[in-house]
């Protein structure tokens, strides 16, 4: 009998769940390879081979293969039929527009935000900023430079829950990624790992909201997704 094609002797509810233990392996190798691009463990242009990480990640090809797919649908790979799969490129034109977009979308939430938010919501934002400003003194540039990412997506979408849009919502975890993943492809090293500046930035923007200021919100908001991307990438030189 062939395995993959008839059932016959197969428990009854075999199939369903092979077929969601590897819905769930293609999960977690999509958020594993997304984690890895996201933190810029990989270089803008750098080839990623299938076979290398089904052996890291513990996973048959097929998952992993789908997980690039994801990916490619998401900007942050190129798959190239018959070469194979490469981390995604930009070049510095391209950078300046998506964050020139980025920041206006953003100031438009955070707006939203002011006039929205409730007291609750301000203290949880509250907390989550104070958990920022303990990075500040973290040792390790790598260590600070990922909790940073990950509290920094705390806080934002703290300011996307205050809006209460769901569309807003979808659209700014996507534009996020795609930050995330054009600030950590640069040539530097740790691009996020100075959060003081970046905590200074996000007090600003906590303080126009607890104001109900939308406009101050707005604009400081803007102030700061700009100012990331000009002290994180070269824009006079391609993005790497």
């Amino acid at each position: 009998m062939d395995s993959e094609g008839r059932s016959g002797d197969l428990p009854v509810g075999h199939s369903r769940r092979r077929t969601r233990s590897a819905l769930r392996l293609g999960e977690l190798a999509h958020q594993e390879i997304k984690d890895r691009l996201l933190d810029g463990v990989y270089a803008a242009g750098q080839k990623l081979s299938v076979e290398e990480l089904s052996r890291e990640l513990e996973v048959s090809k097929q998952p992993v293969m789908e997980a690039l797919r994801l990916l490619s649908a998401d900007g942050l790979v190129t798959i190239i039929p018959q070469v194979g799969c490469r981390v995604a490129t930009y070049d510095a034109q391209e950078v300046r527009d998506f964050f020139a977009l980025f920041a206006s979308m953003e100031g438009a939430v955070a707006e939203l935000a002011a006039g929205r938010r409730t007291d609750a919501d301000l203290r949880a934002l509250d907390e989550i900023s104070a958990r920022i400003g303990v990075l500040v003194d973290k040792e390790d540039p790598a260590e600070r430079a990922h909790a940073y990412r990950i509290r920094n997506r705390e806080f934002h979408a703290q300011i996307h829950a205050m809006a209460d849009s769901a569309i807003i919502a979808d659209l700014s975890q996507r534009m996020w990624d795609r930050s995330d993943f054009l600030i950590n492809t640069t040539d530097l090293a740790y691009p996020l790992h100075s959060v003081a500046s970046r905590h200074h930035d996000h007090e600003r923007i906590r303080q126009a909201l607890h104001a109900r200021d939308g406009e101050l919100a707005r604009r400081t908001m803007e102030d700061h997704i700009l100012g990331n991307i000009a002290a994180n990438t070269d824009a006079s030189a391609p993005a790497r």
